[in-house]
């Protein structure tokens, strides 16, 4: 219960966030060009409000609905998901967004997807001015890499280190690196001191992420670096620099292993509704064999880390001026890779793999860490931008597609016609949303 209210606490504070910030570029860009802006709100409010506050000679009803949904600014004059047709029908005021230049109503309608991308950008750039950039190079990972079977059936093999993908240099190890690999024709590894090609077959990235055990992972070595005290580790007489050599009568010649065997054995004792399990362990302590019996608590966890120390960290610091084309530099690289995945959402498995506010909230980790919590508001500010700028009636970027059509064919799409084209646009999206959080509902059902 902790860690769903922890996830659900940064879920909503960032969707807070990126919604005043998504919301405050529209209504930035209204009132520079003397817009009259009815309503600014964080979430929706059919029938009744949260919070609501209009300032004395303001225009503008400030406040927070009770449907988690997003938010809106209503700006006047303008067919928004407000479908206040009835405003539409009284002739054009001056202060309304349909009297102004197509220009200026291009300007308010990107306002949003503007500030949400150079949102991304500041969160990168005090990310690395305030934690820097500290990273284990894949050309200085001595143990190289662990491969489940489909990418051992491709040719790879355990402890390969990546040098390239395509003739392109792979760095470090993260989404970037897997989408190179599994894109690429051809991939260089160091094995065994000697470079090998690996030709690759045509993968589905979709499918390749959802592989488990992953498709490549970081080999850990099999070695204790700490136990928890009072652990069940620490009951059993495991000390650190033990090194772990067999799960079960299993031979274990990686902490990948070990942790896949325990996995597979704590999802069978919670299907058998077993409370507590154990397991023997074989472990070698100064060269010298032992087993010892591993008992579980209901609260089970694994109770000790293994050692990365013989991995060399790269470590990267940024003063606050070179912190902003460095942060520039990650957030357009990562809107770059997004823009590329999307092309998977419009296959069978993209459509499938479509998740709701369950999985949002599940990318925040289940301890409160602001580093994580600003990189994964910055990327889902990115999300928003790209996703807003998409040409779908009901979202930013349809309305951009029409103004674009008005300067172009010098006349305005009809209010009928718009009208038309607001309302199909909400179907769709909220189609896609219920579509979104059923899915949700049976990754949690089965």
């Amino acid at each position: 219960m902790e860690t769903f209210l922890i996830r659900a606490l940064q879920l909503i504070l960032s969707l807070s966030l990126l919604v005043i910030v998504h919301e405050g570029g529209h209504f930035f860009f209204a009132r520079l060009f003397k817009i009259k802006v009815e309503k600014f709100y964080i979430f929706f409010d059919p029938w009744f409000s949260l919070f609501k506050y209009k300032p004395k000679n303001s225009d503008t009803e400030y406040g927070v609905g009770w449907l988690p949904l997003g938010g809106y600014c209503k700006i006047a004059g303008m067919i928004d998901e407000s479908m206040d047709t009835e405003q539409m029908k009284q002739p054009a005021q001056s202060w309304e967004f349909r009297s102004k230049p197509a220009w200026q109503r291009l300007f308010v309608m990107i306002g949003g997807v503007m500030m949400n991308f150079i949102l991304a950008l500041f969160i990168y750039s005090m990310i690395l001015f305030t934690w820097g950039d500290n990273y284990i190079a894949l050309k200085d990972m001595s143990y190289g890499l662990k491969f489940n079977e489909t990418a051992q059936n491709i040719g790879f093999r355990d402890g390969d280190i990546l040098l390239s993908a395509d003739g392109v240099e792979l760095e470090r190890f993260g989404m970037d690196m897997i989408r190179s690999v599994v894109e690429a024709d051809s991939v260089k590894v160091l094995r065994k001191g000697k470079e090998v090609s690996i030709l690759m077959p045509e993968l589905s990235l979709i499918e390749v992420a959802k592989e488990d055990p992953m498709f490549m992972d970081l080999f850990y070595p099999n070695v204790v670096d700490s136990v928890f005290p009072g652990g069940s580790f620490d009951k059993a007489g495991i000390k650190k620099g033990d090194k772990l050599v067999g799960f079960n009568g299993k031979p274990i010649d990686s902490w990948n292993v070990f942790v896949e065997y325990l996995s597979d054995l704590k999802l069978r004792a919670e299907v058998e509704e077993k409370s507590s399990f154990e397991f023997s362990l074989a472990y070698s302590r100064a060269g010298v064999m032992d087993t010892v019996m591993v008992h579980t608590g209901e609260k089970f966890t694994i109770a000790a880390l293994c050692s990365l120390s013989d991995y060399k960290y790269t470590t990267k610091t940024y003063g606050l001026m070179e912190s902003f084309p460095a942060g520039a530099a990650l957030g357009i690289n990562t809107m770059k890779g997004y823009v590329n995945d999307l092309k998977y959402v419009f296959t069978k498995e993209g459509a499938s793999s479509v998740g709701g506010f369950a999985t949002i909230g599940s990318i925040f980790p289940s301890t409160w860490d602001w580093h994580r919590f600003w990189s994964m508001t910055a990327f889902l500010s990115i999300i928003l931008a790209v996703m807003n700028i998409l040409p779908i009636p009901a979202l930013d970027g349809g309305h951009v597609l029409f103004l674009i059509y008005e300067i172009v064919a010098r006349r305005k799409p009809s209010e009928r016609f718009l009208e038309y084209a607001q309302i199909v646009g909400m179907f769709l999206l909220f189609g896609l949303l219920i579509w979104a959080n059923f899915n949700d509902m049976l990754k949690y059902l089965f």
